[in-house]
This record gives C-alpha cells, structure tokens and sequence, in this order.
C-alpha cells in the first residue's frame, strides 16, 4: 500500500500571503535523517536544495522520502514569514539566490 495512517501532522503556516508560485521538484532521499519511527521527512518550510547560494526556493509540504525520492511543491516566489521556518535561510547566501521571495 502506497498511502498509510502515520497519525496526526501539524505545519506552522509560514506564507504571509495566499498569493505565491511553486513548481513541482523531486526531493532526494540523500542525507536525510530517519526520525523515531524510521520516517525520513523533510519539513515543509525546509531551503531546497541547500541553504546556501544553489537555495531555488522553499518546500510548501513536508515531504516523506523514506521509499526513496519523491516529488514535491517548491516554493519560488512569494512572501514568507521568516521567523516561522524550521531553519532560517542563510542571509548571505541563499536568501540572495532567492530573488522573488520576500521574507517578512
């Protein structure tokens, strides 16, 4: 079975508008770490592909990679609440690669 019941998620909202841009990526598996139940999830709000000058955006959903790579919505263009991401993006580089985003 491809979809199973992991229990209940929560997500902190960190779009400061309802109006944004994102682009389907395919999110790797390579060095994510397994959580508790053996689940390898890349949070939402998560600078894809690194936080530094390669950032192409912000990830809108976490993303379960544990069967290997999966797709998922990229963020590229929009206005984001900074304070609420899992980890903030680099400001020398990545927040730069970003243009379109703005952070409030």
């Amino acid at each position: 079975m491809y979809v199973k019941n992991y229990g209940k998620t929560e997500q902190i909202n960190f779009l400061a508008s309802a109006k944004y841009q994102a682009f389907t990526v395919q999110v790797s598996d390579v060095g994510v770490t397994a959580n508790a139940e053996g689940r390898k999830i890349v949070p939402a709000g998560t600078v894809w592909p690194a936080n530094d000058a390669t950032a192409q955006g912000i990830l809108l959903n976490e993303v379960d990679v544990t069967n290997g790579p999966q797709p998922a919505s990229l963020i590229v263009e929009g206005y984001i609440i900074e304070s609420r991401l899992p980890v903030a993006p680099e400001a020398t580089a990545a927040k730069p690669a970003m243009k379109e985003i703005k952070f409030r």
